[in-house]
């Protein structure tokens, strides 16, 4: 590895070093790097656990647990300078381990770690978060033989790779990164690089094991999820549409919500369902942040009258550190159940109706204000 000097136009060599020689310890440093910023590993992955020991009747400890964002988890092994000659056999163990795990397990690993480590917060509403799942119970964790395994290490003994690429011809997701510290003068580096399976053919390899038993499956119940929603929303717009025009034309999706266009751009009404709620909402989001701020604060600011003519309390979510913002009304209810869905449905299209009818005059005041500025620049 070289460093560019750009005012001699030429490259000075780095001095590569070990880790033990420059004071490093595997677990005291390579992890906690490795824990605090996930991406250095190519990808999203969200932390859930150090030092995991819940392995029953063994005393043995997985250095990280993480979860992808397709919700399988990620075994990971760090290893220092050298990989040992038995690291495949005990990632192997790790994950069939793992491999039981059951989504309320895994919330309650997060938990503990979130706990633990000080950072607190709910684990449910990170998980919701990093899968981008608008509700806790949609979401699907360590399904079927989809765990995975990352091996870290300075280097990789002969026997270790031999192994793991043979294993790879069963279709098992193992990744081994080589991690190298770099030195220039007192600045030290740290090269991460994928050298299992290289990068040019992982997405072919990832495509072998995507073809399991279990993911087919899995992927048959999302099918029969999608055939509950598209069949929800077509009884819901269909009681919709001659109260709501706007809502008339509308098709059916297998999607948790559908949309309808309110008259000002990039902010639409929408009607939400899942497992556990049926919402209405007037979602702001024209693509700028501080305007989406903009327009929320100047019908927040009309929030007594907006209420008085919707006939209830809605919700006002500014949502700081997102761009969008939101206005809703929420339900209890489930989708998905058929004898919910009547009185559900009702509740939603009653509450979109007077939603609409609170908001229309406000968004048109805005819509006229938006109106005469472009026509001034």
């Amino acid at each position: 590895m070289f460093k560019i000097n750009k005012e001699e136009n030429s490259i000075e060599p780095l001095r590569s070093q070990t880790f033990a020689d420059l004071g490093f310890r595997e677990r005291q440093h390579l992890q906690e790097w490795i824990a605090k910023t996930p991406a250095c590993l190519g990808e999203e992955l969200l932390i859930i656990q150090k030092e995991f020991a819940g392995f029953a009747d063994t005393q043995e400890r997985l250095d990280l647990l993480a979860l992808d964002k397709q919700g399988s988890l990620v075994l990971i092994e760090n290893k220092l300078d050298d990989t040992g000659r038995d690291v495949t056999w005990q990632a192997l163990k790790y994950a069939s381990y793992c491999s039981s795990l059951s989504k309320d397990n895994i919330r309650s690993i997060f938990q503990e770690y979130l706990d633990k480590s000080g950072s607190g917060g709910d684990a449910k509403g990170a998980l919701v978060e990093f899968l981008d799942a608008e509700d806790y119970d949609e979401i699907v964790l360590n399904k079927g033989s989809t765990q995975r395994i990352m091996l870290i290490a300075a280097n990789f003994r002969k026997e270790v790779t031999s192994t793991i690429l043979w294993l790879l011809n069963f279709k098992l997701r193992i990744q081994c990164f080589r991690v190298r510290p770099w030195c220039a003068g007192d600045s030290i580096f740290l090269d991460v690089d994928q050298i299992i399976p290289t990068k040019d053919v992982e997405e072919f390899m990832i495509g072998l094991a995507s073809k399991s038993l279990d993911e087919v499956e899995a992927a048959a119940e999302e099918k029969k999820r999608y055939k509950v929603r598209r069949q929800f929303w077509t009884e819901l717009l269909r009681a919709a549409g001659p109260k709501i025009p706007r809502f008339a034309n509308i098709s059916p999706n297998h999607f948790h919500y559908v949309s309808a266009g309110s008259g000002l751009r990039g902010v639409p009404y929408n009607f939400v369902a899942s497992k556990s709620f049926g919402r209405v909402e007037l979602y702001i989001d024209r693509g700028d942040k501080d305007e989406n701020k903009s327009i929320f604060d100047e019908l927040f600011s009309q929030r007594t009258t907006i209420e008085n003519t919707f006939g209830a309390a809605l919700t006002w979510e500014r949502l700081e550190d997102k761009r969008a913002s939101r206005i809703k009304s929420e339900v209890d209810g489930d989708c998905f159940d058929e004898s919910e869905r009547p009185a559900m449905i009702s509740t939603m299209v009653d509450a979109m109706t007077r939603l609409e009818g609170s908001l229309k005059e406000p968004l048109a005041q805005i819509q006229r204000r938006l109106k005469a500025r472009s026509q001034e620049e």
